[in-house]
């Protein structure tokens, strides 16, 4: 217990520090209010538009959700692909690397007019964005099996999916999710600039849509929508930490972490 508050403390310290000078910096006239409101000013709005940020909220988390679920399903899919096929590593790493300068404005008509209005097109952006994260560390982890390990199961006569399920893929484990803590990173900014940049239909836009909207005249709700995607993005974050150290606990015991 003791240990828990003692690394919960430095980050809360931290945060109380910053929204402090924050509202001092406001309220001694540093800025315009419209365009940096005071924290008690984003706090009174998210007090005030609760149910409406909440609402939004919850249409951009579904999307991240999912997003983030395709992009680990295909990024790993292609990273075992190019692992087992030098073929396929020659054909489509150039163009997973070169898919990551595509800017996301030029394609958002494009995916609206083959797949409409609904949620389908976002999700391809998010999963454009986040996969490739997903993608590089897999394949980086598939090659960094220990050569030993093979010897010995091909020494013991092992199969090539044999190989690949003892020792490449534990191996790989550790690697793929925190690919996957990565591109959760990009992927709630991902879910942002799939909002903004595709079509949407319904009374709840999205929480990037509503912060693109507000941003002019509602600026405290928009730094309010914001604060509430900089909480989800920690929050996941750290449930994939749990989701590692529970499926593959022997890469945090290497790194020394314990807990």
């Amino acid at each position: 217990m003791r240990r828990r508050v003692l690394d919960v403390l430095p980050p809360l310290l931290l945060v109380v520090g910053l929204l402090g000078a924050w509202e001092l910096y406001v309220d001694l006239g540093g800025v315009d209010p419209a365009v940096l409101p005071a924290p008690h000013a984003v706090a009174a709005s998210f007090w005030n538009y609760a149910g409406l940020i909440g609402d939004n909220f919850m249409v951009t988390a579904k999307e991240v959700v999912l997003g983030l679920g395709l992009a680990l399903l295909s990024g790993f899919a292609v990273a075992v692909a190019i692992h087992l096929s030098p073929l396929f590593r020659r054909a489509v790493y150039p163009l997973a690397v070169g898919s990551q300068a595509v800017p996301i404005p030029v394609i958002g008509v494009l995916l609206v007019f083959w797949w409409g209005f609904g949620i389908f097109p976002k999700l391809v952006v998010i999963t454009l964005i986040c996969f490739f994260p997903v993608v590089v560390t897999t394949v980086d982890g598939l090659a960094a099996v220990d050569p030993d390990q093979l010897k010995l199961l091909r020494t013991l006569d092992a199969s090539r999916w044999q190989a690949f399920r003892f020792a490449e893929l534990p191996a790989a484990l550790p690697a793929a999710i925190s690919g996957a803590r990565i591109a959760l990173a990009v992927g709630v900014i991902g879910a942002f600039i799939a909002e903004v940049t595709t079509a949407t239909t319904g009374p709840y836009p999205g929480l990037g849509r509503q912060i693109t909207t507000d941003i002019g005249f509602q600026t405290p709700r928009a730094y309010a929508g914001t604060a509430v995607l900089f909480l989800f993005a920690i929050a996941c974050f750290y449930t994939l930490a749990f989701v590692e150290r529970r499926l593959a606990p022997w890469a945090n015991q290497s790194r020394g972490d314990t807990r």
